[in-house]
């Protein structure tokens, strides 16, 4: 597939690239269903929240239901996300060379095709939501304030980076919402440990571009942190793991979950010794390894639900 035939220069040889029909592909792209690690980030919270809603209840898991419609969801709102955010930054991402042959400023959709295309994934982010409790949607639409100014704050702040973590790490509220019709302590202690994960791995994404954003003047904790990245990193991976702890232990978790949040740490530590933040495809894989990490902290829930409902 060649760049003339539209793929992105982040996103080739995926299956939108080589198995879509052409007139749907700059849509997907614009969802960015071509890589999906960022609906992967944005559903885990998702999950964590039902399954420690599970463990607090005694339940021997998350409903079931609970778990689709967060997938279904999470992948509607991150490609609503996306296309909001290729909108607003249109003319930056056509300054910089891993976004510029995205589907806006490469001419493959108009702003206006982008917007009726926003406006789809919503409504189906919507659908989803209102299939919850009434406090989980008045919840869910609270978030899109966040979403909405988070693509302006890289232009003002250099720590953009807490206000996507406000927003990725909405969903750790939203699977104990969608159980107990409220919020209580364990759920606001995993949302302001996933805030401190997503800072993290997003740092990391950042190097990719840090070059070409000193350039354009887009601000960024990568270019705040610099060499100092990794002591960083680690301060706030070691924050994220101590409160992801909290949460779990103050719901009532066990050993099992202790098990699982070793093995999360040990993950996100293994991320710091491997990352070459001078190497993008490096920062690119590095980066992606966290979905192994949510997966390993949300099957340590699940079991520990599973077997203190046994016990």
């Amino acid at each position: 597939m060649t760049r003339a035939s539209g793929s992105v220069a982040d996103a080739t040889g995926n299956w939108v690239d080589t198995l879509a029909p052409s007139w749907v592909r700059p849509y997907l792209r614009l969802a960015r269903l071509d890589r999906p690690i960022g609906s992967w980030l944005l559903l885990l919270p998702c999950w964590w929240s039902a399954a420690l809603a599970a463990v607090a209840a005694h339940a021997a898991g998350p409903r079931l239901t609970h778990l689709v419609l967060f997938f279904i969801g999470a992948f509607a709102m991150r490609g609503a996300g996306c296309t909001w955010n290729d909108i607003v930054d249109r003319d930056l991402d056509a300054s910089v060379e891993r976004t510029r042959s995205r589907p806006i400023p490469s001419g493959q959709v108009s702003v206006g095709q982008a917007g009726l295309f926003l406006v789809l994934q919503a409504l189906i982010g919507f659908a989803v939501l209102i299939s919850f409790n009434g406090f989980t949607i008045a919840l869910g639409i609270a978030s899109l304030v966040i979403v909405a100014v988070y693509p302006f704050m890289k232009r003002i702040t250099y720590w953009p980076q807490i206000v996507l973590g406000l927003a990725f790490s909405w969903g750790a509220l939203m699977g104990w919402a969608a159980r107990f019709g409220s919020l209580d302590g364990p759920a606001l202690l995993l949302y302001a440990g996933s805030i401190a994960w997503v800072i993290g791995y997003d740092t990391i994404y950042a190097h990719q571009d840090r070059e070409d954003d000193a350039l354009i003047g887009i601000k960024s904790t990568a270019l705040l942190f610099g060499e100092r990245t990794k002591p960083m990193l680690a301060a706030f991976y070691a924050v994220a793991v101590i409160l992801l702890g909290a949460a779990g232990f103050t719901a009532g978790a066990g050993v099992v979950f202790a098990l699982g949040l070793v093995a999360f740490a040990a993950h996100l530590a293994w991320q710091i010794v491997r990352l070459d933040i001078g190497d993008p495809d490096n920062c690119l894989a590095v980066f992606k390894s966290d979905r192994d990490a949510g997966l390993i902290l949300f099957a340590a829930l699940l079991l520990d639900a599973a077997l203190r409902r046994l016990a």
